[in-house]
């Protein structure tokens, strides 16, 4: 059963500070999952590990989520080089399925009834973003936004009513998280830019780094924000 967010109270605050925190209780309840094992194909090297602003795009990420969740781990691929954190690093349950396979990992290792998932490659996840989607969780399966350009799976809110659903994707080697949000078996909420309008209006929770020239455009972001010329 899927329905489109709509209307509802939007959490005031907006940050752009990576390092900024809440002056809010820690999430329980749910586990931050930060996954960490791509191939960086398109990148050429190693993601994980470059910079923007003052850190990378690991410790971002990591940072963020720490901030947030009192229980945060990080889940890379069976083959990924191993990553020395002083957060507990998993490896894929389940070789060679992608980011479908860290959210299972994630899910199945977890030992609350819901996980939020992002990928270490999204520098500018916003605090107050993250905590507008615990607020809409209710009793739904998935939170999940969809914005302009499509759905955002690897800034998502995740139920252990999915992991059914995942096991049998993986059987038939169909990887694509999306298809969690239109499966009929799971109870799915998709937040809209209307949504997220009044926290982060434009769409940098959600930016992701894959290429050179994301890479670069996301460091122009970043030193646009820190000399206050954008928001």
């Amino acid at each position: 059963m899927n329905e489109h967010g709509g209307g509802g109270e939007t959490h005031p605050l907006f940050f752009w500070g990576i390092f900024a925190r809440i002056e809010a209780a820690m999430i329980s309840g749910v586990t931050g999952v930060l996954l960490a094992g791509g191939k960086s194909r398109r990148m050429g090297e190693d993601k994980r590990f470059l910079s923007v602003g003052e850190g990378t795009l690991f410790d971002r990420s990591l940072a963020v989520l720490r901030s947030l969740f009192e229980t945060v781990f990080v889940v890379i691929a069976q083959d990924s080089p191993a990553l020395e954190s002083d957060a507990p690093v998993l490896r894929d349950l389940i070789p060679d399925c992608g980011s479908l396979g860290g959210l299972y990992t994630g899910l199945k290792q977890a030992v609350t009834p819901y996980v939020f998932v992002v990928a270490c490659d999204m520098p500018f996840l916003n605090p107050a973003t993250v905590r507008y989607f615990m607020e809409a969780k209710g009793d739904h399966d998935v939170i999940m936004a969809e914005l302009q350009n499509g759905l955002h799976p690897m800034h998502a809110l995740y139920h252990r009513r999915c992991l059914p659903v995942m096991e049998d994707l993986m059987k038939v080697r169909d990887l694509k998280i999306q298809r969690l949000a239109a499966h009929p078996t799971l109870r799915v909420r998709l937040l809209t830019q209307a949504d997220l309008d009044a926290i982060d209006p434009q769409g940098r929770s959600f930016y992701n780094v894959n290429t050179p020239s994301d890479l670069e455009a996301a460091r122009l972001i970043q030193a646009k924000v820190k000399d206050g010329s954008s928001l």
